[in-house]
């Protein structure tokens, strides 16, 4: 349960809830109960919007309520976006999996890394998971510092070898591989912007939020503890920022939201994320704009190599990660998982999700980041969300096979 005050508490749980759908209002009404702060909640299946909702408050300090606009930082759920970016650039002929990263981005090569391929990159099993040295909050936000670096580095396994999730290094390193391929050589953010998110017709898909729009950002509260040595291998330490700040801290700062962070710095909300995932759920293809092929998104679909071995950076190398060939986790998010599953979870609890079969994309986004829930238990504080989701949109999902 959350830490707040019991005067707070009250406040948030007794607060207005919205929804387009009385089931999802109530769902959300229980996750204020668990603990949460604000919430929104937003869902697709084929082309068809199926509902959305929000409730709680924005901002503890203010009182500000959530609202649809309300803007929610997801963490990796932005990897999701990035692994998708990267497989528009392949969709083009502009990139090739098995190819090594360095034929597109020559000083990469250095330090042993001439033979790192693409798909390694995708799988998080390309030997660096770690961050360079010295990465401050403020060089977070100076993309081409840590290009630099990145390509500097020495891998810390040989490559192919180990699962070992790239937390923060992951969006950097695909984001220069699209940013080399396109031809133009745009700002990963504004390669989002004008590829995915206008084609789509997507308002708040941001990767590097607009100063304009920062009024909008819902503000966060952390209950995840800090980390402990005992629980820490030297790859998942490594895999951190040298002198970050605590998430909800680092994550509340305007240069950190303004910056161009796709391992984990998207700033959304829910409609528009759910329209994203929507994307994928539909085979590629939303509202007539085709962006990807269905069968590379099947190809997607593809468990990594040594897909049940444990990942050596997540919860002290203890965890099977459900990642699949394309970058996409296939579970492990509250929505379950699935033969035709694509998703992606962030830090805290935020979730995107999108489902080949049936056609459902779904998104959460909250302002209260929390630890140590399993996703498949019914103490998660999404469990019941999760579970409405799915009855509100089974009768969308039977009348899209033609079986309603």
């Amino acid at each position: 349960m959350t830490l707040l005050a019991p005067e707070v508490m009250r406040r948030v749980v007794t607060g207005p809830v919205h929804a387009t759908d009385p089931r999802i209002a109530a769902a959300l009404r229980e996750c204020l109960a668990r603990g949460e702060i604000g919430v929104q909640v937003a869902a697709y299946v084929g082309s068809e919007p199926v509902f959305e909702g929000w409730a709680g408050e924005a901002d503890l300090a203010t009182g500000q309520l959530v609202d649809a606009e309300t803007l929610f930082p997801v963490f990796s759920v932005t990897k999701a976006i990035t692994a998708t970016a990267l497989h528009i650039q392949a969709e083009r002929g502009l990139v090739a999996y098995d190819a090594p990263v360095a034929e597109y981005w020559p000083e990469f090569a250095a330090a042993g890394k001439g033979t790192i391929t693409v798909e390694q990159i995708l799988t998080h099993r390309s030997g660096i998971p770690q961050m360079p040295e010295g990465s401050t909050p403020e060089r977070l936000c100076d993309w081409d510092w840590i290009i630099g670096e990145l390509a500097r580095l020495e891998p810390m396994f040989e490559p192919g070898t180990l699962n070992a999730y790239q937390s923060y290094s992951f969006g950097w390193l695909v984001g220069e591989i699209v940013r080399r391929t396109d031809p133009v050589r745009r700002d990963f953010g504004r390669f989002v912007r004008e590829e995915i998110a206008e084609p789509l017709g997507i308002a708040d898909l941001w990767i590097g939020v607009p100063r304009s729009e920062l009024s909008r950002g819902a503000k966060l509260l952390s209950e995840i503890p800090e980390r402990r040595q005992k629980n820490e291998t030297a790859l998942s330490l490594a895999a951190k920022p040298d002198k970050g700040e605590r998430d909800d801290v680092l994550y509340n700062r305007d240069d950190i939201r303004m910056a161009c962070l796709p391992g984990g710095g998207a700033v959304t909300n829910a409609c528009s994320a759910a329209r994203f995932f929507a994307l994928l759920a539909g085979g590629g293809e939303l509202d007539g704009v085709r962006l990807l092929s269905e069968e590379r998104l099947r190809y997607c679909t593809t468990p990594r190599p040594d897909a049940q071995a444990p990942d050596q950076v997540l919860y002290g190398g203890n965890v099977v990660m459900p990642m699949g060939k394309g970058g996409f986790w296939l579970d492990g998010t509250v929505m379950s998982g699935g033969p035709g599953v694509l998703c992606h979870a962030g830090l805290g609890g935020s979730c995107g999700f999108a489902d080949l079969e049936t056609g459902l994309a779904v998104s959460i986004c909250h302002n209260r980041l929390f630890g140590g829930f399993n996703v498949k238990s019914p103490d998660h504080p999404f469990h019941e969300l999760g579970q409405t989701i799915r009855a509100v949109a089974a009768p969308h999902i039977e009348r899209r096979a033609g079986r309603g």
